[in-house]
């Protein structure tokens, strides 16, 4: 363990409605999770002393002045794409073991579905650099579903992966947006023939290997253990945390290794933290960008071996009746994009039971990852006690 583990836990959570379509300016859906949040841990928004920005559509200052926030003690934001969500934990985490801040605000919200639509990315050349703008670009491949779209296609080739590895992915998320009424997929199930015949985006990518777009927001709030005592919720622990950053972060191509993705770094380090092992993990939220995205995350955070995760997870081990249940809500696939911080808030409502219909029964300790960029990972062990 290090000097974070259980020194903070998430007392609140909060989240909008998820849509296709809003008329809600970004900042007003932050600042509607926010006051949820707020809410579900019995805060006022003026006790609220550090913030971890969003990466986009806000800044700290601006929420802390639409909060009314005086006397804000920390101020920081994380820019690793959708890592950003879980490696914020880490860093409202160091504020509160620090004594920096008591009570940090963790947001992220947007308009992903009327505004910032992932595949529209293409038209916003100007923020695009480095390997990108240089040698990607200039050959058409401007979208994260190419660049990961070549990750995948070298792991069928080299391990032979297949389709029913992808598919269970999306299949077993859609599923569980079935007892999820916050989904947006809610209601509208997915059967294995309409995986196959959807139609293609990006080699082995086909629609439903691909996430949502959508329009939302959500919010945690993390405290220290001392001041949960005294608030609404039971709190959620974050026992282990930890960031990784695969090299070079800005590259696929010249990597040594293509498949070493910052997990593999973090993970070790998170559950060594955490003082826990693979089996002592009942559920895991997964980034799910991709499909193939949160099998490559299962081999590297080692539940199994490099090339082994299409037998690993047969037989349904990730269904919510199997022994490792992903992505419980819906995931990035079936109930919204958020940046992975649904991932979180989910995980807090299993480990206080709050699931309903999805509840992993006995839940104690699950684990959240995030994806971002070229790789970049972050994990975080949560418990309830």
């Amino acid at each position: 363990m290090n000097a974070l583990s259980d020194k903070s836990c998430i007392v609140g959570i909060g989240q909008t409605e998820y849509t296709r379509g809003t008329e809600k300016t970004e900042l007003r859906l932050l600042l509607e999770a926010t006051k949820n949040a707020l809410d579900d841990a019995g805060l006022k928004a003026h006790e609220i002393d550090g913030i971890v920005g969003p990466p986009v559509a806000s800044t700290a200052e601006q929420l802390a002045a639409n909060l009314g926030i005086e006397d804000l003690k920390y101020a920081s934001t994380i820019l690793m794409g959708g890592a950003s969500p879980v490696v914020a934990l880490q860093t409202a985490a160091m504020a509160v073991a620090s004594g920096v801040a008591e009570n940090v605000l963790v947001p992220l919200g947007w308009n992903g579905y009327t505004d910032r639509r992932i595949s529209k990315v293409g038209t916003d050349l100007e923020g695009l650099a480095g390997s990108l703008g240089s040698y990607y670009v200039p050959h058409g491949a401007v979208a994260p579903v190419q660049w990961y779209a070549w990750l995948a296609t070298r792991h069928m080739a080299e391990f032979g992966t297949d389709k029913d590895a992808l598919a269970e992915v999306a299949l077993s998320s859609r599923s569980n947006a079935q007892l999820n009424p916050d989904a947006l997929m809610y209601g509208r199930t997915l059967s294995r023939e309409e995986y196959d015949e959807a139609r293609w985006i990006s080699k082995p990518f086909q629609k439903f290997d691909c996430c949502l777009e959508n329009d939302g927001a959500c919010a945690v709030i993390v405290s220290s253990p001392s001041r949960a005592k005294d608030l609404r919720k039971k709190p959620v622990y974050i026992a282990g945390v930890s960031e990784g950053h695969p090299y070079p972060a800005d590259d696929f191509a010249s990597r040594e290794d293509i498949f070493e993705i910052g997990l593999n770094k973090a993970a070790p380090r998170a559950f060594a933290s955490a003082g826990v092992t693979h089996s002592d993990i009942d559920f895991m939220q997964v980034y799910d960008c991709f499909s193939f995205i949160a099998l490559l995350q299962i081999e590297a955070m080692g539940f199994c071996k490099r090339g082994e995760v299409k037998d690993f997870i047969k037989d349904g081990r990730l269904r919510l009746t199997g022994e490792l249940p992903m992505n419980t809500h819906g995931g990035l696939h079936s109930e919204a994009h958020i940046w992975g911080m649904n991932h979180i808030n989910e995980a807090v409502k299993q480990l206080r039971g709050e699931a309903g219909k999805r509840q992993v029964k006995d839940a104690k300790t699950g684990l959240v990852t995030g994806w971002g960029d070229f790789g970049d990972g972050g994990l975080a062990v949560l418990r309830n006690d």
